[in-house]
């Protein structure tokens, strides 16, 4: 569509009152204007990115920024394109009589730099989320637009004082919202940028300083909340760009992270991690459940995974006696306090593989001082170089092995290992366990990892960091210094045929000239791991079911402590004893704001009356949110073998939509109906959602929330199968 040749509109007959000409005119000229804009804008951004791919990439900050460039300007096209007229939300109208300002998800000017859509984001947008009946923030009217395909097919506007009643279709400042709430489901978390409610606006624009809790029950918005917080503060907050560590979200599952991943590109943001936390170790993909649950609960505590330290700590000691390294041209005797001076050059926190590295380098040094004081004692005339001697200390296999039984090179696998396998071991590296507790967490194969060991192994790749780091830069180091070698021959072959006046060539003795005749190309490295942190922001979703060794894991890739933390203590599994604020000062959070969201969205209310006594069962406490909506649609209970038929009388009457059975892991799924068990379901949101059998989900708090969490994932209809 251009500006000239369509109407933006495309009302179907039974809104053909809001198709009035005196309704929608200014805004078909505004959004013609916005067509011409993203036009334009389109093509100079295509230009631009031309321009960028052809140019050359240079190196070092040079390249980086032009990558960045391009990526900003890929970025921005793909959602320009992605959107085109979308990308405007609605309009609000100020009482003091300006022209009425416009809302996109991107900000948008036309060629003579007047403002078409104001970002989402930006402080001028804040009223079109942020106005109520109580605070009208300055407006006169609010209009919310609903697009398919490119046309709008509906819009509402919101009146706040008595001077906007003039020249509006729809006054009903809750019909946007409700619409929106009853529209089928994808595999995506929908679109709900237009109806961000006023409530959950306040949470998106909170500041990023210290962990923010958005707590809230079923269907609240918290998951949409943090995303839209974290899309917010990556434009407003400059401690939160690419180059100050960008933000991770974690979530509770790869079905989540799929249902989810489409939300930040849609509102401009692609600079995102966003994993679980079995992604942030490489053995979380294969790691089983921990089924001793004496052992989990070990495994769950913070202390054990600051036994870690001690771990690592026992392969940097110094040996206590003195050796003697022979040379060709004196003896040379290396005490405990040489050693001990050689392995304290590393800075604390170094990472062990790091440090060794650097242990060794110091070791060598002080070994050619002694050297040198020891061939100046003896008054040996024999020039030797330091070179010379550095190289045949390398050449030392005694030397060698004393440092390498010292300061190992360590993987973290092994650490971990180790403690599981060598009871005195782990006794050293955490004294206050009991003899049972040491023998509970022996086993057999060491390296079968459980989702418990996740914490430790992530603490135990930190703090080792990567062998192979350190083996590349061995290997670098000694090709260097034999390019070194090799130059310093050439240079004594090109000297000895130099019979120029001057002697020039005698110049390439200088220190500096030989470094730059060796090719001291930049060290290799593995490719980076983008998810080891650290952070400026980090959200986590499902936050009540971490444990305090989990949390540390969250804690390590963001040392500002800068945090969204979304969850529902109701949904806790294993419990949630004491307050949010009590959790997370516990595990290290000292900065902790809790925002509470108490209106249920997505859950019918007749879903609710079922689901609220299920909960309150085991939790009477529970924040039970209240639902907004009814959908008239009764909870529909049967039996287990009706199944099938349920399914397919559903399927036939939904054209769209998705359906989710929980409770039946035969069950092949389909593109339109799901299979999760209740853990898996948490986060997700369906059209119809059929219990199977809910009553073999357990007792106990872990049986209830299973059983809340399930019920509570529908937005239209729930069925009940049950075996009796």
């Amino acid at each position: 569509m251009t500006a000239t040749t369509a109407s933006a509109f495309d009302l179907p007959d039974h809104l053909a009152a809001k198709a009035d000409p005196v309704l929608i005119a200014d805004d078909e000229r505004h959004l013609a204007a916005v067509a011409a804009g993203l036009e334009r804008t389109i093509a100079d951004l295509s230009a631009r990115l031309d321009a960028e791919r052809r140019t050359r990439g240079g190196a070092g900050q040079a390249a980086l920024d032009r990558d960045l460039e391009v990526h900003r300007l890929s970025a921005r096209l793909r959602t320009l394109r992605r959107f085109g007229l979308d990308l405007c939300l609605g309009r609000v109208v100020a009482a003091d009589g300006s022209a009425p300002v416009y809302v996109g998800r991107l900000g948008l000017t036309d060629g003579a730099g007047r403002r078409l859509l104001v970002d989402w984001r930006s402080p001028a947008a804040e009223p079109f989320f942020g106005a109520t009946h109580a605070d009208p923030m300055g407006l006169v009217s609010r209009r919310r637009y609903r697009w398919t395909r490119g046309r709008v097919t509906d819009y509402w506007d919101e009146v706040f004082t008595a001077e906007g009643w003039q020249g509006h279709a729809a006054l009903d400042d809750q019909s946007a919202f409700i619409a929106s709430l009853g529209a089928t489901r994808s595999a995506r978390m929908r679109d709900v940028l237009g109806t961000i409610q006023a409530d959950q606006h306040a949470i998106i624009r909170a500041g990023s300083a210290g962990a923010l809790v958005v707590d809230g029950g079923p269907g609240t918005g918290k998951t949409v909340v943090a995303l839209h917080r974290t899309a917010h503060l990556l434009y407003a907050d400059s401690h939160l760009g690419p180059r100050r560590g960008g933000v991770l979200v974690v979530g509770p599952s790869q079905p989540y992270l799929a249902y989810v991943s489409d939300v930040l590109p849609s509102l401009g943001e692609e600079e995102v991690q966003i994993a679980t936390l079995r992604d942030l170790v490489p053995e979380g993909a294969a790691a089983g459940p921990e089924r001793d649950p004496q052992v989990a609960r070990l495994k769950a505590s913070a202390r054990l995974v600051g036994a870690v330290e001690e771990a690592v700590r026992f392969h940097e000691q110094p040996p206590g006696t003195a050796m003697t390294v022979t040379t060709p041209w004196s003896d040379v005797r290396l005490g405990p306090e040489d050693w001990a001076e050689a392995f304290a050059t590393p800075e604390p926190g170094t990472p062990h593989n790091e440090g060794r590295g650097q242990a060794w380098e110091a070791l060598l040094e002080i070994l050619v001082d002694a050297h040198d004081d020891a061939h100046d004692d003896a008054h040996d005339d024999e020039d030797v170089s330091r070179d010379r001697i550095r190289r045949t200390l390398l050449q030392d296999r005694e030397l060698r092995a004393a440092f390498d039984r010292a300061w190992p090179l360590l993987e973290a696998t092994d650490v971990v290992g180790d403690l599981w396998s060598v009871p005195a071991y782990l006794r050293r590296c955490a004294p206050w366990l009991g003899p049972d507790e040491v023998r509970a967490l022996q086993r057999a194969e060491p390296h079968a990892w459980t989702v418990s060991d996740l914490p430790l192994l992530d603490a135990a790749r930190q703090r080792v960091g990567d062998p192979e780091v350190e083996r590349q830069a061995r290997r670098h180091r000694a090709a260097v210094a034999t390019e070194r070698e090799r130059m310093s021959g050439v240079i004594d072959e090109l000297i000895a045929a130099d019979d120029s006046e001057l002697l020039l060539m005698t110049s390439l003795r200088h220190g500096d000239l030989q470094d730059a005749l060796v090719d001291d190309a930049a060290l290799p490295t593995p490719d980076p791991d983008l998810l080891a942190g650290p952070f400026a922001h980090v959200v986590v979703d499902e936050a009540q079911e971490l444990t305090d060794a989990e949390w540390q894991m969250l804690l390590s890739r963001c040392p500002s402590h800068s945090m969204t933390v979304v969850g529902d203590r109701a949904q806790a599994r294993h419990g949630f004893t004491g307050s949010w604020r009590e959790r997370l000062r516990r595990v290290g959070l000292d900065r902790v704001e809790v925002a509470s969201l108490t209106v249920n969205y997505r859950t019918p209310a007749e879903v609710m009356a079922e689901a609220e006594p299920v909960i309150r069962a085991v939790l009477p406490d529970a924040n039970v949110p209240t639902s907004v909506r009814s959908s008239g649609v009764p909870v529909v209970r049967g039996a287990v073998p009706e199944l099938g038929r349920v399914l397919e009388e559903w399927l036939a009457a939904h054209a769209d939509g998705i359906a989710c059975v929980i409770g039946a892991p035969g069950l092949r799924p389909t593109p339109r109906v799901r299979s999760l068990t209740p853990e898996l379901a948490k986060g997700l949101e369906f059209d119809l959602v059929v219990l199977v059998d809910p009553e073999a989900f357990g007792g106990g708090v872990e049986g209830a929330v299973d059983r809340y969490v399930a019920m509570t994932r529908t937005t239209s209809q729930l069925v009940v199968l049950t075996r009796s």
